[in-house]
């Protein structure tokens, strides 16, 4: 079920803004009726508006089983945007940030730890999780982090000798993954506590490595929240330690977390306006790109040689040359531009949008859109900074909109 524009859903009986949350909790009729005590009849009148929802004592109870504010079964918008599955609500940031301030090694200090969950589950939980950020499925996630933050903690907390650096390893996966997608969802400051703590439990983990690509994480939630310059000088600072030579062997692991931590340096330096340093940057992105040899995913980079190219563009947008961002995208390999994950073929899409917004070309802008639409909805349709793009698109556009863009910006709740 997808809602349209921000104050349809309070026009909406109370009947389908109930079903409306117990899709979004993954509830059959029949669960939520045992739950509630009723029949499954009794909940489907009532979700069709056959049936009138008039006690306050049972909406208080419905409230509760799907742990929503009463306000918004009577019709009050949460503080975010509800109108698609593939999305994050209110209530689902407030798990995860509930799940981020849990301290189960702390814990263990003085109580027994939380009996971990094997961690052949926890490898493939989180491997599962990143394959759903990378193919652009934020909401699924954001649903599934909550349980996997406090598994990958307990393991972490219940797991000693051999096995703890592996379960730190994992846990500090999670909360890079945790930090990546608040970060698109426009959480910043839940970003920066997750890749916080991603870096903290990286030097348990004994790797380098995930510690490096840990940096990238809390610079680019550093970025988000305007503070490009030490985002700058963190990333230069630990690819520095990281660089291969000098007794760092040129691994393709290692050469993929030194080139993030170029591209991502590039990305802030961009933020502030200091091209220069973007050139450089990217100019030593370039190397461990052509090292590596191709388009890789070692520590779920993706770094290689196109995305070096996605990433020279998104600079160019960050700068404020979308005539150069558009150029470069022409330039890039089709075939190996269709090889990348959805997320980042989509990303760029975006930054490509918001290029030709900066021409004034919002026709193609809005084409990219919905290409990037077509490819991983959640990347458009969730971004604040589509919604933007898309706002731009609405408000220059001369006459009617296009169809397909009127229905997009419909899905994503925008208006001119």
């Amino acid at each position: 079920m997808v809602w349209g524009r921000d104050g349809e859903m309070d026009e909406l009986p109370i009947g389908r803004r109930v079903a409306y949350w117990r899709s979004r909790r993954k509830m059959s009729q029949q669960v939520f009726a045992d739950r509630l005590g009723k029949s499954k009849s009794w909940v489907d009148k009532v979700e069709r508006g056959v049936r009138r929802l008039d006690k306050f004592s049972v909406l208080y109870e419905i409230a509760d089983i799907l742990h929503v504010d009463v306000q918004l079964l009577l019709g009050k918008d949460p503080e975010r945007r509800t109108d698609a599955l593939n999305c994050i609500d209110q209530v689902e940031v407030e798990e995860i940030r509930a799940a981020l301030e849990r301290y189960d090694s702390m814990s263990a200090y003085f109580d027994a730890a939380p009996f971990p969950p094997p961690l052949g589950d926890m490898r493939k939980a989180v491997n599962h999780a990143w394959l759903t950020y990378q193919y652009g499925r934020y909401g699924m996630l954001t649903r599934a982090l909550p349980k996997l933050l406090r598994d990958a903690q307990a393991a972490d907390a219940g797991y000693g000798g051999d096995q703890a650096p592996e379960a730190a390893h994992l846990l500090g996966q999670v909360y890079q993954i945790a930090s990546s997608v608040l970060r698109k969802l426009g959480e910043c400051d839940l970003a920066w506590l997750a890749a916080d703590r991603s870096m903290a439990v990286a030097q348990r983990a004994d790797d380098p490595l995930l510690a490096g690509i840990a940096t990238t994480r809390v610079c680019n939630a550093l970025v988000a929240m305007g503070r490009a310059r030490p985002a700058l000088e963190l990333n230069v600072n630990i690819a520095n330690r990281l660089a291969p030579g000098g007794g760092n062997e040129a691994t393709p692991g290692r050469l993929s977390v030194y080139g993030m931590l170029l591209l991502q340096g590039a990305m802030a330096a961009a933020r502030i306006g200091d091209s220069a340093t973007v050139d450089d940057l990217l100019t030593g992105a370039q190397e461990a790109a052509t090292l590596v040899g191709g388009d890789h995913n070692h520590y779920w980079t993706s770094f290689g040689p196109t995305n070096l190219e996605l990433h020279r563009a998104a600079a160019a947008v960050e700068l404020g040359d979308g005539g150069r961002a558009v150029e470069i995208h022409h330039t890039i390999c089709e075939a190996a531009f269709n090889g990348l994950l959805p997320e980042r073929r989509a990303h760029h899409l975006l930054d490509i949008a918001r290029g030709y917004a900066q021409i004034g070309d919002v026709a193609n802008a809005g084409e990219m859109l919905l290409r990037g639409d077509r490819l991983a909805p959640s990347e458009i349709r969730c971004r604040p900074i589509a919604h933007e793009v898309m706002s731009d698109v609405l408000r220059r556009t001369r006459g009617t909109p296009p169809p397909p863009i009127a229905e997009l910006a419909e899905h994503m709740g925008v208006g001119a």
